[in-house]
């Protein structure tokens, strides 16, 4: 039987956008790895349960909120008692992007686990890679600065920042975290990093610049600002606060996320974010790409050498 071609889901005007859903959704340690097990073809509860250091209570409301966003499918596969599996739909399945992505810059950044990530090799080449993001245009490779991107309709008011009812404490050190993608987590797993981290990638450089643009309070944007410059991913230098390699290498992971979201979810203003690649003048489509050979990554394309560790 034919799936269902799903369509993407119609934000009430006004509200949180498809960058605040997005980040609200998947800027949590949890939700990332019940996908990643479920790309691998990971069904059943007891399988998740069996993979993974977590409870029963995080495990079915984790589960009950993919299946009502509609990345998984919750279907019966036995009736007496009944019994019930959960299937990836292909919004689910397009979240692969971004933990390829995920897995790309906490191999290359966090040195805290790097031996217990294995490593991807690609299929095509036969080569170890690490992703690397590129225009689904013109295939170019782009880094941060060759993105312009300016605010969208919906983007403006604050309507990027995840609501606090959205967000889901998993990051490392957090009580009954996994503690898996723990620098990730830092990032996303706060609803003012992600506001902090598009002001910086839209080139926020002075507190006052950070502050405006997440309109928080002084001691929230000084308390993001420490947390960023501890991690490296920010370097302050003479009252700025500027992106340092790594934070910059995080650029992929921010990109496939967004795009993600506004693939799956719409204002009826228009989009949150528009990005052009300054190199041939398009709006950006992020892809991903193999590091060694250039090759365009898929889903199939990418082997995990080791333990099954990464999505």
């Amino acid at each position: 039987m034919t799936a269902a071609v799903q369509l993407p889901v119609r934000l009430p005007a006004g509200g949180p956008n498809a960058v605040a859903t997005a980040f609200g959704l998947l800027g949590d340690e949890w939700s990332l790895l019940i996908l990643r097990y479920a790309l691998q073809g990971v069904r059943r509860y007891a399988d998740w349960r069996s993979r993974l250091p977590i409870s029963d209570a995080v495990l079915t409301s984790r589960l009950t909120r993919l299946a009502e966003q509609g990345l998984l499918e919750r279907v019966a596969y036995q009736e007496r008692p009944v019994r019930y599996a959960y299937r990836l739909t292909e919004r689910g399945r397009t979240v692969w992007p971004v933990l390829v992505a995920v897995w790309g810059w906490e191999y290359r950044w966090v040195d805290t686990h790097r031996e217990e990530l294995p490593w991807m090799r690609h299929a095509e080449c036969g080569r170890h890679m690490e992703p690397v993001l590129a225009c689904g245009g013109c295939g170019d490779c782009v880094e941060p600065r060759d993105v312009r991107s300016e605010l969208g309709p919906s983007g403006e008011d604050g309507r990027s920042i995840p609501s606090a009812a959205t967000r889901r404490r998993s990051a490392a050190g957090t009580e009954g975290g996994a503690g898996l993608f723990p620098e990730t987590m830092a990032l996303l797993g706060n609803r003012w990093s992600v506001a902090m981290l598009g002001a910086a990638f839209l080139g926020a450089h002075r507190f006052g610049e950070f502050q405006q643009r997440l309109g928080a309070p002084p001691s929230m944007v000084a308390d993001r600002l420490r947390t960023f410059a501890a991690l490296g991913v920010l370097e302050a230098e003479s009252g700025t606060y500027r992106l340092t390699p790594k934070g910059r290498g995080f650029f992929p992971v921010v990109m496939t996320l967004i795009d993600w979201g506004q693939r799956w979810y719409e204002s009826p203003e228009g989009p949150a974010l528009v990005s052009l690649h300054r190199g041939c003048g398009r709006e950006l489509a992020p892809r991903l790409v193999c590091g060694e050979c250039g090759g365009g990554l898929s889903e199939r394309g990418v082997e995990v050498v080791g333990d099954t560790t990464a999505p």
